[in-house]
């Protein structure tokens, strides 16, 4: 009987290899492994319940792919590329710079974007393109290393300035980190710290944007 309790990852490695529903194959393996483990009905559906509200920040991640997808495909890319061909003076550089700024502002009040997602594939790289094509036409190598420029100052952004909010989980984590190891510290102390790193950040990915923009130049003629 020991054995039936592995079933659930029988199920979920089966489902992964048929290519069934995800959200399907994982309740059914843990309705099958709670079940094989003695719970009722009751208190199996109470330990999902539990779990979903603990965990409530990463599904509601996975709640958004259908809403970005769809929005892009009703033709979000195109409005974001339109309006940047309409505003001449916004460059790559600029464009990277401005989302940094976001990206470390958003560490400062604890807001977590989710950039990749959310922006980076669905706005930004779309709105670089744009710029950046303003200046002369693009290769396959030039839309690859903007695509990679794009997500690059995201991490960045998010790396660098996720220790700014007082109550992040970084902070946090610190925090109860250095306690068990009898080095006291409060989540105002690491901010403090973590200020200087995010400021170095931001200039330096600002300056090397700058210096990435200029390989877009138009070659000079004659």
């Amino acid at each position: 009987m020991e054995y039936l309790k592995l079933l659930g990852i029988v199920i979920i490695v089966l489902g992964f290899a048929f290519k069934w529903d995800t959200v399907a194959v994982v309740v059914i393996a843990a309705l099958v492994t709670g079940l094989f483990s003695g719970m009722d009905i009751l208190t199996l559906l109470t330990t999902l319940g539990q779990s979903f509200v603990q965990n409530r920040v990463v599904s509601l991640f996975f709640l958004t792919l259908p809403m970005i997808g769809l929005v892009e495909s009703h033709g979000l890319k195109e409005v974001a590329v339109n309006g940047i061909q309409k505003l001449k003076t916004l460059t790559a550089s600029r464009i990277l710079n401005l989302y940094l700024i976001v990206r470390e502002l958003g560490g400062v009040f604890g807001i977590s974007l989710s950039g990749q997602v959310q922006f980076v594939r669905p706005l930004i790289t779309p709105m670089v393109t744009a710029a950046a094509e303003v200046k002369r036409p693009l290769t396959a190598k030039d839309l690859d290393e903007i695509k990679g420029r794009s997500a690059a100052v995201d991490n960045f952004g998010n790396f660098f300035a996720q220790n700014l909010f007082v109550a992040s989980g970084g902070v946090l984590l610190i925090v109860s980190t250095m306690d068990s190891l009898k080095h006291p510290v409060t989540g105002t102390q690491i901010v403090l710290y973590t200020v200087p790193i995010a400021v170095v950040t931001l200039i330096t990915v600002a300056l090397y944007n700058v210096w990435f923009d200029r390989r877009f130049k138009a070659p000079k003629k004659g």
